[in-house]
């Protein structure tokens, strides 16, 4: 036997609570898609992986959860469902298994969530950890992914074109040729915050921009511990 093979004979075997398990979750109904892949201990409960999905989605933890598996619920104790107290460890999951988390259940914001792989714990790495993702969280409350699918696209139309025209004329007028007069005008003043109005009214409804660093930040300053207990 060599003498690197004696070392890894004597490496200890990582316990179960030091396994890591990575996600990948996914918004349904929603084109492009809108994902992340997270990783978390085996240790995590449920509720924890409800605040780590808030945190990585761009929720605001401000509503019902549920997750469905195996044909059992559990999420918020008003739904009637089992407590979400339940360690992933103890759901036994295997790597392809998929499962649902809904939020919101109003509407409802059904994901998608797959466990895509077992991994060993990278010692400076702080867990949870956001892998990475795409694509803007849609605001809450704003009608359900067809809603908020229409309002997104609202700022390719033909109105929120003209605005942005009108907008482009106006610079074009006052910065570029110097016709400062224009800005003496009432009507010119209130036309303008209207049009501004109006494209920051949609630039609202294209949701919560997605940054991985953000979303390390937060979770590594425990936001995902505060949101699973906000509304359940």
């Amino acid at each position: 036997m060599t003498g690197r093979a004696k070392l890894q004979s004597k490496a200890p075997a990582p316990s179960d609570g030091a396994k890591i398990l990575q996600f990948k979750i996914w918004l349904k109904g929603v084109s492009p898609m809108i994902w992340r892949r997270v990783q978390t201990p085996v240790s995590t409960t449920l509720r924890e992986l409800h605040g780590i999905f808030q945190v990585a989605m761009g929720w605001e933890g401000i509503h019902l959860f549920q997750f469905e598996l195996r044909a059992t619920r559990f999420g918020s104790s008003e739904l009637c469902g089992k407590s979400p107290d339940v360690s992933l460890g103890e759901l036994r999951l295997r790597k392809g298994a998929r499962f649902i988390y809904e939020y919101d259940l109003n509407i409802p914001w059904e994901h998608e969530v797959r466990l895509e792989a077992e991994l060993p714990m990278e010692s400076r790495r702080a867990y949870p950890h956001c892998v990475e993702g795409n694509a803007s969280c849609p605001p809450e409350d704003c009608g359900g992914p067809a809603a908020f699918l229409e309002r997104r696209d609202a700022q390719y139309s033909l109105e929120g074109i003209e605005d942005l025209g009108t907008v482009a004329d106006f610079v074009d007028q006052v910065v570029l040729k110097k016709q400062t007069e224009i800005l003496k005008g009432e009507a010119v003043i209130k036309e303008m915050h209207d049009v501004l109005e109006r494209l920051e009214e949609r630039h609202s409804w294209q949701g919560h921009p997605f940054s991985r660093k953000a979303v390390n930040a937060r979770l590594k300053n425990g936001d995902h511990l505060t949101l699973m207990y906000q509304r359940w």
